[in-house]
């Protein structure tokens, strides 16, 4: 098998909180697909060299789990049957810049899926993730979204950047440029929730796979809601260091250690998630009307129900 060869035929590339989680566990239950072991190997962050060293809460132990060496991403789809796609999944390579560039470098003939969610609620479940894990610090969402310079201005990693990550207009506008068109389906998270089966058939399709084969998507793996306090920052603080020092440990170390912090932040909390207040989400989603403008115009598609003050949920909601 040659160097190439070894490489993926597909990538899942964005976004987070966006269902790509659950569209690769649907796509590796298809009999054509070989999904990379690794969910999110993040190689194309790399550039062949160690990952960039992010300072955020957890970065640092969380970036030993990347796959930067070539050797080790190939050695990822050595084990794929003659004749599957292979597919590998990390949606953080629509944002940034340097992954979107070195895909087009490297894969000129990679098919590309995305799957977009309305950007506050994209913000909100990410915030919510890493609030419910006590790695956020701030308690209120709103000024987690308004901190934002300041954290990128101080290192912190691609998944703590709230606002940005949902600037879809700016990403696709730099990808075409790159890669063509044909090449990418773009996804509304709205069409996996709602309409799975017809959804998956279409990128079944998309893939050159056999139709009819995968029909349901996971739902999200919600975490119950960790109410702000006393007793939650300081089982914050506490993740938070141990993340610190679980930089020198090996990850299933850290993730083992880590248990009964997370058990004691979510133990009894409400199932149900607080829904952002339309007006918290009128006044945020004012920073996004210019890339949703733009978004428009790179798709050809209208994006108008994300200038709502009404947002749509998680996918339990989505769904009820």
């Amino acid at each position: 098998m040659s160097t190439r060869e070894l490489f993926p035929d597909a990538l899942l590339i964005g976004a987070p909180k966006a269902g790509t989680s659950a569209l690769h566990v649907a796509l590796a239950g298809h009999p054509e697909v070989y999904a990379s072991p690794v969910k999110e190997p993040k190689y194309y962050l790399c550039g062949d060299a160690p990952p960039p060293a992010y300072c955020g809460p957890g970065d640092a132990h969380s970036q030993q789990e990347w796959i930067w060496r070539r050797a080790d991403y190939r050695a990822l789809f050595a084990a794929a049957p003659a004749g599957s796609v292979r597919l590998e999944s990390t949606p953080f390579y629509l944002y940034l810049p340097d992954a979107r560039r070195r895909i087009a470098e490297d894969l000129p003939n990679a098919k590309l899926v995305a799957v977009v969610r309305d950007p506050v609620d994209r913000a909100y479940s990410n915030w919510m993730h890493l609030w419910v894990d006590g790695l956020e610090p701030e308690a209120d969402f709103a000024a987690a979204w308004r901190a934002e310079d300041a954290r990128v201005d101080a290192g912190w990693a691609p998944f703590w950047h709230y606002q940005r990550m949902g600037r879809y207009g700016e990403q696709f506008a730099d990808l075409f440029t790159r890669i063509d068109r044909d090449r990418v389906l773009v996804l509304r998270y709205r069409e996996l929730v709602s309409e799975a089966t017809r959804t998956l058939d279409r990128v079944s399709d998309f893939l050159g796979i056999s139709t009819g084969q995968i029909a349901v998507v996971p739902p999200d793996n919600l975490r119950p809601f960790v109410r702000p306090g006393l007793r939650s920052a300081a089982l914050g603080r506490a993740v938070r260091l141990g993340a610190r020092a679980g930089a020198y440990a090996r990850p299933e170390i850290w993730r083992q250690a880590v248990k009964p912090f997370y058990w004691a932040l979510q133990h009894n909390g409400p199932r149900q998630r607080p829904k952002l207040a339309p007006e918290v989400r009128a006044e945020l989603v004012t920073d996004c009307l210019d890339d949703i403008a733009l978004l428009e115009d790179v798709l050809h598609e209208s994006f108008d129900d994300w200038r709502s003050t009404t947002g749509r949920g998680s996918f339990r909601e989505r769904t009820a």
